[in-house]
């Protein structure tokens, strides 16, 4: 028989237990008073505060910031593991073959629509209230890179027959290399097209696989775990980094882009809560307070692959999705 037909992985959310005690200790607030804090401490070790010499503010800053190095690097190194495990696991969640195709058609298609939303309304508001203007020649010259600087020689221009080379360029023809690279699409495509191969082979064959990935899932949410006991100090030190760098003044200008990027999520979280009450006949209100912990989870972590068992679990048990559903498109 197929592995589909009689295996059921465990779900991810019972690796949950983690992330609900950093609920519990309010992880959330933690990290908005050490982002305040660390402001602070940014301006007065800056050239607006002049506390200290500009040699030692750059020397205390390198090592405020150590913390926030090391939980960039323990989320970075479980984030390809974690994902393409869960996704894999997600597929073989499936009740059958037939329903899989039927879902993922659907899946496919809202993926697609709520992103195109997300990039015409992220146009949108940014051309309405340009913050660019309010941010200092200068203040972008120290952010952005030059790699990415934009310029008429490296443009890309849309052609329509250049999309069928770049949907092939898609498919990872190196998934090692993609996994290195941290190409999440890439990385999402293997494990998609893995996942479907694996449970249209045997079960015999299939279950060392599914319990080597359960495995897989459970390492990396312990280092998640890990990573997240760090949070309140990695906050602390980047934003003491920024603000000892850029100063009061460049500051307020960057809240300019910060504001608009809020205003596009608001606006969008809006369109989510009204397709929930148009769909389900419930209260916008009950939606939000539903997701209130994942939320606050995703906001401390900036992560939302760290915080999918925590996801799932609100998905089948306070918003009644099929687990096979939210096993799936979570991630």
């Amino acid at each position: 028989m197929k592995a589909l037909e009689i295996l059921h992985p465990r779900s991810l959310k019972y690796l949950n237990d983690q992330l609900q005690s950093l609920v519990q200790g309010r992880l959330w607030l933690k990290v908005a008073l050490a982002m305040v804090a660390g402001l602070i401490v940014g301006i007065l070790l800056g050239p607006s505060g002049g506390l200290v010499s500009p040699k030692i503010a750059v020397n205390l800053t390198n090592w405020l910031a150590l913390p926030g190095q090391i939980f960039l690097a323990l989320v970075q190194m479980v984030v390809v593991p974690l994902v393409f495990a869960s996704i894999i696991i997600g597929i073989a969640a499936s009740e059958s073959i037939e329903y899989l195709k039927k879902s993922g058609v659907l899946i496919g298609l809202f993926f697609i629509t709520t992103t195109t939303l997300s990039i015409v309304l992220g146009i949108l508001i940014t051309n309405f209230l340009e913050p660019g203007k309010l941010i200092s020649p200068e203040l972008i010259e120290g952010l952005v890179s030059s790699e990415l600087s934009v310029s008429p020689s490296n443009e890309i221009a849309f052609e329509l027959n250049s999309v069928p080379n770049t949907i092939v360029g898609l498919l990872p023809k190196n998934p090692l290399g993609s996994m290195v690279k941290l190409e999440m699409l890439q990385v999402a495509l293997f494990a998609l097209i893995s996942g479907v191969a694996l449970v249209s082979i045997s079960a015999k064959q299939a279950l060392p696989i599914l319990e080597l990935l359960e495995s897989v899932q459970q390492v990396c949410m312990t280092v998640v775990g890990w990573a997240m006991k760090l949070a309140p100090l990695a906050v602390f030190g980047f934003m003491t980094g920024l603000g000892s760098k850029l100063g009061l003044s460049s500051l307020i200008g960057l809240g300019a882009y910060i504001g608009t990027a809020i205003t596009g999520l608001i606006l969008l979280n809006i369109f989510y809560l009204v397709a929930y009450s148009v769909i389900r006949l419930r209260p916008p209100w009950e939606f939000l307070n539903f997701i209130r912990e994942v939320q606050l989870l995703a906001f401390s972590t900036s992560s939302s692959a760290a915080v999918m068992p925590l996801s799932i679990k609100t998905a089948e048990e306070k918003l009644k999705v099929r687990p096979s559903i939210a096993q799936f498109v979570i991630p």
